[in-house]
């Protein structure tokens, strides 16, 4: 599917950073189809979306380049309630409310955590594989990792000639050789952008900002008790889960569409947490599906 369909950039100044956007405006305009909001994994960026979004013609879609991600600003992260807090300032900016958050890992746990903040800017959400994990993963308290033992992320190549070059880097490797071919080209070729010296590209996302946000990553403990304050419908799809060291299981507990209070657990053992990258139709579908039905419940 290919719709003809430009996306305005934009930027908001926020804590410090200019936040970036894409905003698509709705090719068939439905007055009853609510915004869609789509918020990335760690290390991605709102591009990664383009083959999800272009199932929803009829909808204003935003994808929105996290901070230190993207075309954002922002170095290492310390809190991820920072991230909530930018999000938050840029929804409310741009006047959305009742909106539909979709949001994949890392960004799955941000717009629940808006939504648990400001209720108003969301109607439901759709969570592809959060990370939010069990309560015992919080109770240490500490980040996961330190200035002398930093996360491998930390380590990544980050200069390339060409997004061609990425492209035959990545493509056969683990777990990018999963990626849907689209997915990954647009994941290459927006995830670079000119190096501060003028020669090559560089990682939109730093290495050591990817890596700031796995060690931060149990900095808001409190989410789960968040999460039991959330009263919209939430679809949590979660996939297989086999093991936290390996970045194609699920982080996700699997109690927590339990304590969501409209909760729907999805679990989908036939896919890795890369998903909506493997299959952006069927993760388009899902969305599509609990949009109609979360519609027609309201009416």
């Amino acid at each position: 599917m290919n719709i003809d369909r430009t996306a305005t950039f934009g930027t908001f100044a926020i804590n410090d950073i200019d936040l970036a956007y894409f905003d698509w405006p709705a090719k068939q305009p439905d007055r009853q189809a609510p915004t869609l909001i789509f918020a990335h994994a760690t290390g991605f960026h709102a591009r990664v979306w383009d083959a999800v979004i272009e199932h929803f013609p009829g909808h204003r879609v935003v994808a929105l380049d996290l901070r230190g991600h993207g075309r954002s600003g922002g170095g290492p992260v310390a809190d991820w309630r920072l991230m909530v807090s930018d999000v938050i300032a840029l929804l409310e900016a741009l006047g959305i409310t009742q909106a539909v958050g979709i949001g994949h890992s890392m960004g799955g746990h941000v717009l629940l955590q808006c939504a648990a903040d400001v209720p108003a800017l969301f109607s439901r959400l759709v969570l592809f594989d959060p990370v939010i994990l069990a309560p015992e993963f919080y109770a240490p308290g500490q980040p996961l990792f330190s200035a002398d033992n930093p996360h491998p992320a930390t380590r990544r190549k980050r200069d390339f000639a060409s997004p061609e070059e990425m492209i035959e880097r990545f493509r056969d490797r683990d777990p990018y050789c999963l990626f849907a071919p689209r997915v990954f080209e647009a994941y290459c070729r927006h995830g670079l952008l000119p190096a501060p010296a003028g020669a090559g590209l560089e990682l939109a996302c730093p290495p050591e900002v990817e890596g700031s946000i796995y060690a931060s990553s149990r900095s808001n403990a409190a989410i789960l008790d968040a999460a039991r304050t959330v009263d919209m419908p939430v679809l949590v799809v979660r996939a297989l889960q086999t093991d936290l060291n390996d970045f194609k299981s699920s982080p996700t507990w699997p109690a927590l569409a339990e304590i969501l209070p409209q909760g729907t657990d999805m679990h989908r053992p036939d896919r890795t947490h890369f998903h909506p990258f493997e299959d952006p139709a069927d993760a388009a579908r899902i969305i599509a599906e609990f949009v109609a039905y979360t519609s027609a419940l309201r009416c």
